[in-house]
This record gives C-alpha cells, sequence and structure tokens, in this order.
C-alpha cells in the first residue's frame, strides 16, 4: 500500500452479526482458518488437527478486573450519580479512570460505590481522572470484585448491561495476574478439554502477560493511520517463557500468539532476529503494513472493528488485499464478530508450507 488512510480499513458489518454472548461451550464456536491462499471453515476444537506438533501457542494471562463502577458523587450536600471505569494504577497509588460526567467532577470530590469502596478525585484531566481509593491491596481488590461489573466493550454494553455471567465469560479460564480492563479475547475460546487435547498432540503453550487498557476501545482519530499513536500497556515475559519460545523456533517449530496482545508483546520483545529475552515495562507498539513480524509465525485472533488500530494489526500479519477476502468470506458465511464472537487462525504464506 503506497498510502494508508484511515478508510482503507473500513468495512459494512451487519448489525445482526455482533455477538453480544459467547459460544457454549467455549471451544465450539466457528473457526476461520487461513492458511496460504485458502480458507476454510472450521470450529476452534478443531486446533489439535490443524496445528503441528512442536507448535507453540502463546497465552495471555492477564485477568480482567471488574472496573466498572456505578456509585454516587458527594461535594458538599449535592449528591449525583456517577460511573467510573478504571483504566491502569499510577504512581503514587492512585488510579486512572474514565468517567460519565466528567466535566461534573472536581478535585476533593468523594465517590462512594458498593460494598464500602469509595475514593476521592485526585485530580482530572480532559479525558481522565484520578482517584485515590480508601483501601488497598487484598482489601481493595475483595471490595472491587463485589462492587465492579466487567468492563464490556461499548459495543456490547450499548446493547445490554454487564451481568454476573460476565464475571466467567470475560475471563480466560487460566486468567491469573490481575489488571486488564479488557479480556485477550481470543483467549475466551479455550476450554479444560481442548487445552489437554492441544497438550495430548504435542503443542506447547507458554504464558506471557499483557495488562490490556482502556486505549484498546479508543477510536483511531488521524486520517492519516501512520500517526497515530498507541496507549501504553504493561507487559512481562518471563525467563521461562522466553527460554520455551526460543526453543521452540530453534526446533523447527512455529510460534502463534493466541490474541493480538500477545503478538504485540512477544514483537515489542524480540531481537532483530527474533530471539527473546526476559523482559518487562510498557509497550506502545503499533503494527501496520511493512511492518516485519521477528517472532510469530501465525496469530489466532478474533474478528475486528472497522477502522481499528487491529484491522492494521492482521493485514500487517496477512496482506490489505487477502485480509480484504477473508472478511468477505467470514460476513458472507455468517461469523460472529468481536469480542464474543468466533475466531480465526491467519497463518501468512511463509508459514503455511
Amino acid at each position: 500500500m503506497s498510502r494508508m488512510k484511515l478508510d482503507d480499513f473500513d468495512f459494512d458489518l451487519p448489525e445482526r452479526l455482533i455477538a453480544t454472548r459467547p459460544a457454549r461451550p467455549r471451544s465450539s464456536a466457528r473457526l476461520l482458518l487461513a492458511e496460504g491462499d485458502g480458507i476454510a471453515d472450521r470450529h476452534v476444537f478443531d486446533l489439535p488437527d490443524i496445528l503441528r506438533p512442536g507448535d507453540r501457542l502463546v497465552l495471555n494471562d492477564t485477568r480482567v478486573i471488574p472496573a466498572r463502577l456505578f456509585g454516587t458523587r458527594t461535594r458538599g450536600d449535592a449528591v449525583a450519580k456517577i460511573e467510573v471505569t478504571l483504566m491502569e494504577p499510577e504512581a503514587g497509588g492512585t488510579w486512572a479512570a474514565m468517567a460519565k460526567p466528567l466535566r461534573k467532577l472536581a478535585p476533593g470530590d468523594r465517590l462512594a460505590f458498593d460494598a464500602g469502596l469509595g475514593a476521592e478525585v485526585a485530580d482530572r484531566g480532559d479525558d481522565r481522572v484520578s482517584l485515590r481509593f480508601d483501601l488497598e491491596g487484598d482489601a481493595f481488590q475483595e471490595a472491587l470484585n463485589r462492587a465492579g461489573a466487567m468492563p464490556l466493550p461499548p459495543y456490547i454494553a450499548g446493547k445490554r448491561a454487564a451481568d454476573e455471567q460476565d464475571k466467567d465469560d470475560y475471563q480466560t479460564v487460566w486468567a491469573k495476574r490481575p489488571g486488564a480492563v479488557a479480556a485477550p479475547t481470543a483467549s475466551l475460546h479455550f476450554d479444560a478439554p481442548l487445552l489437554a487435547a492441544l497438550a495430548e498432540r504435542g503443542i506447547g503453550m507458554t504464558h506471557v502477560t499483557l495488562h490490556v487498557g482502556a486505549g484498546t476501545f479508543l477510536p483511531v482519530k488521524v486520517e492519516d493511520v501512520t500517526t497515530h499513536r498507541m496507549h501504553a500497556e504493561w507487559g512481562q515475559i518471563s525467563p521461562e517463557a522466553a527460554a520455551e519460545i526460543n526453543a521452540t523456533r530453534a526446533a523447527g517449530g512455529r510460534i502463534i500468539p493466541v490474541g493480538t496482545t500477545a503478538l504485540r508483546l512477544l514483537e515489542s520483545a524480540a531481537a532483530e532476529d527474533g530471539s527473546l529475552a526476559p523482559w518487562e515495562g510498557e509497550t506502545d507498539i503499533f503494527i501496520y503494513p511493512g511492518f516485519r513480524f521477528r517472532v510469530a509465525d501465525a496469530l489466532m485472533t478474533n474478528f475486528h472493528l472497522p477502522k481499528s488500530t487491529l484491522m492494521m494489526l492482521v493485514s500487517a500479519l496477512m496482506g490489505k488485499s487477502r485480509i480484504d477476502r477473508i472478511y468477505a468470506h467470514a460476513i458472507a458465511a455468517e461469523y460472529r464478530f468481536f469480542s464474543y464472537g468466533d475466531s480465526s487462525l491467519l497463518v501468512p504464506d511463509r508459514a503455511a508450507s
């Protein structure tokens, strides 16, 4: 692509294809297999037959926190309703958060939520507030688990409220490290029987951590996509994870991130030759056509929003015209889209043979 404009990554999606609940069981979701030039309609439970012994899946073990809070704001004698979505912890013990109505908040305001969870507004910016909660550590996490709702993406939250079922549905079965405000959604398709079948087939699995931030939902606002700036997210690759991935590559196995979050973390940490060392820090890597992948040989991922950075990422992996054909097939075959929708396994030409 000589010039990359935002409209290049647009497509028409019938609203009926936007999933508001996941498939049950998880692994019964459909899987579009795009390998080389071919497209096949499969299911996620077919993965043990599709992948090769010696391949390695890379899984994000972040745990989504119930970051959406509904409560009241008190200033003097005035009380008003408030909605808050936590974004990330800040230096100094505060939390960055989105709030509605943001403009009605001021430093010093008191916020009260369920389960005894309270906070004070420490600062307010143009698009976020900083909150200082009354509780810390385990007490804070316990109160948040009781008071908070899962931060469902806007395209689901606009159709229905989050409920108790989402606290299970919007969490991977291996979720371990709290900190994400959005799920690594390709991983939501895995269940215990599928994991056992993959292990029996000789397919390796490695856990890494990337705490998915609220920036994942922010729209691209620039027409020249190359000038877009990503929201930074914290990630970590342990010494064990790096060693497992390097050993797989040395043995000729393919590295297949499950989800764009795992892929972005790997590519952020990779050396020029594709090798990995233990890594920890923040990444704002932005992957769009022209990017040279160093680690990922393929990608398992759900179907993404028009004009999103994730559409740009999959276009970089497969080629823009190829992705256009894949998405046209998905729409014609009525795959379910977005976070609770079906999935795809994208294997570019170089890794398909």
